[in-house]
């Protein structure tokens, strides 16, 4: 049985780590980055906006309850299913899943919210393309910072007792901050022998061009997952990919 390190952050984590024992593999959890609720001035929220957009379950999660009960009667587009569940939690009414990308959704929604303005909400560190691709098309966006992400360095001790003796053979990365730590973990004179040989996967280009700067000296195995979805991250795992 393949073992593999999840290192996104709870509860994403626990839902991965699922989904790879049901794949037959064996999940290693070590949260590498934490979500963290951002301060979120209510006076900042505009009037009048047409729809908002979610692209990451974090930001509905760490919402306060008083900006979604202002925007819950709104239109909420969000990237993929599993963002929408948490929309529909959070208390959101009317919720549209997205094709999983947050490209493709700023692409399938600029034509209907041309002229108009939407209530982006979002993480402190994020992609830019979503934000640009929209106001090119003429959407006015507000980006409404509902979280922050930050690095964790765990104890040598902590990731030997959950390695129990034996290498990992896959790492998944899902975000700058995680594969930072990652690349720190990597260095450690201690640890490296046993991550040494470890499949490194990132979610997108970005991430795994972090880690290769955050180590410059790993010589293993490195894969992008062609799209920036869980699914075909965890593909990089079969045999062959």
């Amino acid at each position: 049985m393949r073992r593999v390190l999840v290192t996104r952050p709870e509860p994403g984590a626990a839902h991965t780590a699922g989904r790879l024992r049901q794949l037959g593999f064996e999940p290693l959890v070590l949260p590498l980055s934490e979500t963290k609720p951002s301060v979120v001035d209510m006076a900042t929220v505009p009037e009048g906006a047409a729809a908002v957009a979610v692209t990451s379950a974090s930001a509905v999660r760490h919402a306060p309850s008083g900006l979604i009960e202002r925007l819950a009667l709104l239109p909420c587009h969000a990237v993929g299913e599993r963002t929408a569940a948490a929309a529909r939690i959070a208390g959101f009414r009317t919720v549209e899943a997205g094709p999983g990308d947050a490209t493709a959704l700023a692409d399938g929604i600029a034509p209907v919210l041309a002229g108009t303005a939407l209530v982006y909400l979002c993480g402190h560190e994020r992609f830019p393309a979503f934000e640009e691709r929209l106001t090119a098309a003429g959407v006015q966006v507000w980006s409404v910072e509902t979280y922050d992400t930050v690095a964790l360095d765990p104890p040598d001790e902590a990731v030997h007792a959950l390695l129990g003796g034996a290498r990992a053979d896959a790492l998944l990365l899902y975000s700058a901050k995680a594969a930072q730590a990652a690349g720190r973990l990597y260095r450690r004179a201690d640890l490296a022998p046993w991550l040494a040989d470890a499949a490194v996967l990132s979610l997108s280009r970005r991430i795994a061009a972090v880690f290769a700067a955050a180590c410059p000296g790993h010589r293993g195995t490195m894969q992008v997952a062609p799209r920036p979805d869980e699914d075909a991250l965890l593909a990089l795992l079969r045999p062959g990919s």
